[in-house]
């Protein structure tokens, strides 16, 4: 079989990992393979449940534009499914109480909207609808531990039960096309290794971010506020952060986060505690009401990590790297879930092109450009933070002038809609970056004032400010 995907001659694809991006990658390959088989390390719960194999399954998760149309393409009905579970849905800026940069947003007409319920629920409602699909087969408790094939080719994985009482001798599973999609701890690179391949290169940048999240009762109906949440974003000055979000089962979520050796602690009391640190009261003055739920959870897997599968190099056909197995953000930034249902999309478009055939280089370069978005957005704003590392750190003349551009844009996005809209498109992955360049934004962004902001929270809409 050449170098070619998609084609009527793929009987047999493997999907490692059953996350949401294996999923979705499971629902397209379904229209060209024969049969999938997705293998999944953990068993899946009966409902939408937490499970140990989605470590950020307890923390705070949005589904942003780009990723609900993207999502509606895919599995059509989704977002009325989704909604019809009870999942909010927040308008920004209309919904939002929202801090950054030393401004308040005022709370005008929402320009973009994103869903906040559970990421198991969004997870779970993915899996039953790609489970009824007859072509694929979901595996599960069973890890994989390497590949078959060599340099030129893979021709399968070796994967092994997990559990007690198990044979935990590997056995091959064969296939056309193997598909990573085993999250941001993949061990694809050292598989490829031991099969004479080239592991990809590998680009890193950490804030050295960490945070906590807990889950609360909301509180009563407060009759000062209409607010559905709110969000105090970090900067190079102010490097705290707070979100406040609602679930839709009459429960918040609340994440708190900050840099190296001045975090959250995961002490329920000194959580609380660490709220005060956010330059304003306001989130602090909402935990006060609120009834605590659950424990709190800490979490320090926040670097961005982008692997080169795109570039030349030695590595075989029949091999692809989606979802955090190819890029995996800093998730303060809300983007995977989006990336993920962009991803498979981008699969989708590349292997049914009637243009190109569908090589595994240029199917692996579209699932590159898929992401690429979201990484200019993370890793750009993650480039200013202080005492960052990694070997994507450095910067040069055009990344000082884009930041420099950046800072005049989000000074002027608290209140002014010339702004503030296409910024939230490209922050929400509906549109491209360039639009923050066009003429009319341009003239604003460089010759316009900033403008004003309310002097304190807006807690209700339409108001200049106050608490």
């Amino acid at each position: 079989m050449a170098d070619e995907l998609g084609h009527r001659r793929t009987r047999h694809a493997v999907v490692i990992g059953g996350s949401l991006a294996g999923l979705l990658a499971a629902r397209v390959l379904s229209e060209h393979a024969e049969r999938v088989t997705v293998v999944e390390r953990d068993r899946y719960p009966e409902g939408p449940e937490a499970r140990p194999g989605v470590p950020q399954g307890r923390h705070l998760h949005v589904l942003i534009e780009g990723g609900q149309r993207a999502l509606d393409e895919l599995l059509p009905g989704f977002m009325d499914e989704l909604h019809g579970l009870g999942a909010p849905k927040v308008g920004v800026p209309q919904d939002m109480v929202q801090w950054q940069n030393g401004h308040w947003y005022v709370r005008s007409e929402a320009t973009a909207y994103f869903y906040t319920g559970p990421r198991p629920q969004l997870e779970w409602l993915v899996r039953q609808r790609v489970a009824a699909d007859p072509r694929i087969e979901l595996v599960e408790g069973t890890e994989t531990v390497g590949l078959l094939g060599d340099a030129a080719r893979v021709r399968g994985v070796l994967v092994r039960e997990r559990g007690a009482g198990t044979d935990r001798e590997p056995r091959a599973l064969e296939a056309d096309l193997v598909v990573d999609a085993s999250g941001r701890s993949t061990k694809a690179p050292d598989w490829l290794a031991a099969i004479g391949a080239e592991a990809p290169h590998e680009e890193t940048l950490d804030t050295g971010l960490a945070y906590g999240t807990r889950f609360y009762r909301s509180p009563a109906a407060d009759p000062s506020t209409d607010a559905l949440g709110y969000y105090v974003v970090p900067n190079p000055t102010q490097v705290h952060s707070g979100v406040v979000l609602p679930l839709g089962d009459g429960r918040h979520v609340v994440t708190l986060g900050g840099l190296r050796d001045d975090v959250p602690s995961t002490d329920e009391d000194l959580f609380e505690e660490y709220a005060r640190k956010l330059p304003h009261p306001v989130v602090s003055e909402w935990l006060a009401k609120a009834e605590p739920l659950t424990p709190v959870y800490g979490s320090r897997k926040t670097t961005n990590v982008r692997r080169r599968y795109d570039r030349p190099g030695r590595r075989p056909a029949g091999f692809l790297a989606t979802g955090d197995a190819l890029c995996a953000f800093n998730p303060i930034y809300g983007q995977g879930m989006a990336v993920a249902a962009l991803s498979a999309l981008a699969l989708r478009k590349a292997l049914a092109d009637p243009r190109r055939t569908p090589t595994t280089r240029r199917v692996q370069r579209a699932l590159f450009d898929a992401s690429k978005q979201a990484w200019d957005i993370s890793a750009g704003a993650d480039k200013n933070m202080p005492g960052v590392t990694g070997n994507a750190v450095g910067t040069g003349v055009t990344d000082r002038l884009t930041g420099w551009y950046m800072r005049r844009v989000q000074a002027r996005a608290s209140g002014n809609p010339v702004v503030g809209t296409p910024f939230r498109a490209a922050l929400t992955l509906t549109a491209p970056l360039t639009g923050l360049f066009a003429p009319s934004v341009a003239r604003a962004v460089l010759f316009g004032p900033v403008p004003e902001t309310p002097a304190e929270p807006p807690l209700l809409r339409g108001e200049a400010g106050g608490s």
